[in-house]
């Protein structure tokens, strides 16, 4: 579903974006595409693809005035992160803030993120400043990627 949607999406909204020579396509994908994550094979796998999706066509449709980025978000304070935590913390027989701690001692910046600061980067790649960048992956985490590209 994760490459398929990227695909579609893509696909759905290309015609139109050629036509009036611009546009700009931000995929969100994850951490995990850069630094997989133990026991998420298949995520893992899935969010590379797309990243590799992205990279080939940033090529291809540059010259149109088109970007192709990515978005990595790292652990991030979401109702998704939220729902996780209470998961694992029930499944753990742990308490929520110690889900949150253990998080926090991988990251650098030993906090989770804020949508906004998310939402900072996504505003920028989709304006006229980010028109020189193009078939990116930039990650959204606190440092938590340990990898130097």
């Amino acid at each position: 579903m994760l490459l398929t949607s990227a695909v579609a999406f893509t696909q759905a909204v290309l015609p139109g974006m050629k036509a009036q020579g611009w546009g700009r396509i931000l995929n969100i994908a994850s951490i995990a595409a850069k630094q997989p994550v133990e026991g998420l094979m298949l995520s893992n796998s899935l969010r590379a693809a797309v990243i590799a999706f992205a990279r080939t066509l940033a090529n291809e449709v540059a010259t149109d005035g088109i970007t192709v980025n990515n978005l990595l978000p790292g652990y991030t304070r979401t109702a998704r992160v939220v729902d996780l935590s209470n998961q694992m913390a029930q499944a753990q027989s742990t308490t929520i803030d110690a889900i949150y701690a253990r998080w926090e001692d991988e990251i650098p910046m030993r906090r989770l993120g804020e949508p906004r600061e998310f939402a900072a980067l996504a505003a920028f790649l989709a304006s006229d400043r980010a028109s020189y960048i193009t078939g990116q992956s930039i990650a959204v985490d606190g440092g938590w990627i340990k990898s130097m590209l």
